[in-house]
């Protein structure tokens, strides 16, 4: 079809054939015959050049957070050649990228890379590429979507925070910072790994070891003490401006991130019940679930947290995140917190001193500031004034 230079020259030459009529000069009448043979001609060019190309998509890094640059490399391969050829590459939701090629070699392929600013946490779909293919003079074009399409999961950003909450360990009137994998603990299955250096040989599991070529451990059931559950209330009316809740989930995606880089086994609850991170790619399914979380206006945090608890939760770490502490908080604390060695309430407030207090006076940990003030400070500070009251007690 005409490009938007090809749709100026037949505008032109139909100006061109009204003035030949008007005035009856040949040479207008030439020139627009001109134009209009150019285009015909570029439209029968495009159509027998047309692409035939097969585009190909590679984005690493394979995670990234928000705030994060991704690269893309585009391999443009034709069976034939092809020249003046347009490629237009789309991240819905984050930008275009256009490039040209002077032509195609037929089994040589060609390749491009560009960079994308990933601002803000989502799934976005990459693709399909369009390849544009146009005539000497640019007056026709002839575009094909070819190629997959992929995605880009931009995971929220994630802050470092320093500090564990205190958790008994196997003797109940002992804190610890971590939780201890003691190949003594349990007897119950849990899962298999690969042997690491350290690790009791009488733990093998010699029929797996002997199948994947490599020993393998049979990790026992997790300590109660090193389970954890991250809570992030989702109800819209408890965050005034989207930054607040923006700022949730990052606060919730640094404690997932924290906690399961410590030691622990986190299970993440947003609205639903991320799969826990007892299977293969757990941690990467909680971050995806945060990936594209959203408010909800209507939701009974009641109810949601009554059955979470029937469906079996419990452990050392409790870490609830909301914006502005209300009833529904204090029920699900109240609820959670005796299955719980430790709670730390997270708040995305700067004026829930009262809220906050009641916390603190049943013995929770607290943590609060605005959409604009980084987690890790009051969390490390939260952290290191509840093992002072640990360590008094």
């Amino acid at each position: 079809m005409p490009s938007v230079r090809g749709w100026a020259a037949l505008g032109v030459s139909s100006a061109l054939f009204g003035l030949w009529a008007a005035f009856g000069e040949l040479e207008l009448l030439a020139t627009g015959v001109f134009l209009l043979a150019a285009v015909l001609i570029g439209m029968a060019f495009v159509r027998f050049a047309g692409p035939t190309a097969e585009v190909g998509r590679h984005i690493f890094p394979s995670q990234v957070h928000a705030g994060d640059t991704v690269t893309v490399e585009v391999d443009i391969r034709s069976d034939r050649s092809i020249r003046n050829v347009t490629v237009e590459d789309t991240v819905h939701g984050l930008g275009v990228a256009r490039f040209a090629a002077a032509g195609t070699t037929p089994g040589r392929p060609l390749q491009a890379r560009y960079e994308v600013l990933c601002r803000t946490r989502g799934v976005f779909p990459v693709g399909p590429a369009v390849v544009a293919v146009s005539d000497p003079l640019g007056l026709t074009e002839r575009r094909v979507e070819t190629g997959s399409t992929d995605r880009l999961t931009v995971f929220p950003r994630v802050e470092r925070l320093a500090g564990f909450p205190a958790v008994r360990g196997h003797d109940a009137a002992v804190q610890s910072t971590r939780p201890t994998f003691t190949p003594h603990g349990g007897e119950d299955f849990f899962t298999l790994r690969e042997y690491q250096v350290g690790d009791d040989l009488r733990k093998v599991h010699w029929p797996s070891s002997a199948k994947r070529g490599s020993l393998m451990i049979k990790q026992l059931e997790i300590p109660w003490q090193a389970r954890a559950l991250v809570l992030l209330d989702l109800r819209a009316g408890r965050y005034p401006i989207d930054d607040a809740f923006e700022h949730a989930v990052r606060g919730a995606a640094s404690v997932v991130t924290h906690l399961y880089q410590g030691g622990f086994s986190p299970e993440l609850w947003a609205g639903e019940r991320a799969p826990g991170l007892r299977s293969g790619g757990r941690y990467t399914q909680a971050m995806e679930l945060l990936a594209t979380v959203q408010t909800k206006d209507h939701m009974d945090l009641r109810n949601s947290v009554a059955r979470l608890r029937r469906s079996g939760v419990g452990g050392g770490a409790l870490v609830i995140i909301t914006g502005i502490p209300d009833e529904g908080v204090v029920a699900a604390y109240r609820a959670l917190a005796r299955d719980f060695t430790r709670t730390i309430v997270m708040a995305v407030s700067d004026q829930v001193a009262d809220s906050m207090a009641m916390f603190q006076r049943a013995g929770a940990v607290t943590v609060a500031n605005g959409p604009e003030v980084p987690w890790a400070p009051a969390w490390r500070t939260a952290m290191e004034l509840s093992w002072s009251i640990a360590s008094a007690g």
